[in-house]
């Protein structure tokens, strides 16, 4: 399975048989999203910037909360939580999203806001790909997503919805985050490809080159 970061929360994950995209964004953030096929689209809030469906095409199943569906032979987990540390107050609900493709387990953390607690780590499982905010704003800054990703214990982090040249918002660069996990010398990558594993290692940080 491939994982392609489109820039801000927007990733492609390419499998086998199915193909999904999360959080597109529209052109008034900046960057424009290339032409996108999906069979399915999760959105984990409703802020413009995480929910343009519109740029995706092939008519995809959309995914706006929290519950569990599976289209293409994809599942996903939707997992109710808040894009602040305030229960909400100031800037509302998120969903995190727990996408199974070829066996592979991806966790979409969204706007998340704040550290998880035992009850949600236990409904996340196990977790091979965290992708993971981590520019501040209004969701979680450098120190909190680092918190979030020792939680999580994933096989792979990829930070994402971090300041880019490209992106009309105020966001932190992703060295904090870096420097927060240890990363000295991040090699970016064009795309993540990642299979099925039973096996246990260490926690890996890959930064993805933003394809817009």
């Amino acid at each position: 399975m491939d994982v392609t970061w489109l820039g801000h929360g927007c990733f492609r994950l390419r499998g086998r048989g199915a193909a999904v995209v999360t959080d597109p964004y529209p052109p008034s953030l900046g960057p424009r999203l290339p032409r996108l096929e999906a069979d399915l689209v999760t959105i984990s809030h409703q802020h413009e910037n995480h929910s343009y469906t519109q740029g995706v095409v092939k008519d995809p199943f959309v995914v706006e909360g929290p519950g569990e569906y599976e289209v293409a032979g994809v599942t996903v987990l939707g997992l109710p939580t808040f894009h602040d540390s305030r229960q909400g107050e100031l800037h509302g609900r998120n969903t995190v999203y727990v996408i199974e493709l070829d066996d592979v387990r991806v966790c979409h953390l969204g706007d998340l806001g704040h550290a998880l607690e035992a009850d949600m780590l236990e409904a996340l499982g196990k977790v091979d790909v965290l992708l993971v905010p981590v520019g501040g704003g209004n969701t979680l800054e450098a120190v909190g997503a680092a918190e979030v990703a020792r939680q999580v214990e994933p096989r792979v982090v990829v930070p994402m919805h971090y300041a880019l040249p490209a992106v009309k918002t105020e966001l932190a660069p992703v060295e904090r985050f870096l420097k927060e996990m240890g990363v000295t010398e991040p090699d970016p990558q064009p795309k993540l490809t990642v299979q099925a594993s039973s096996g246990e290692g260490e926690t890996r940080v890959v930064v993805l080159e933003p394809r817009i």
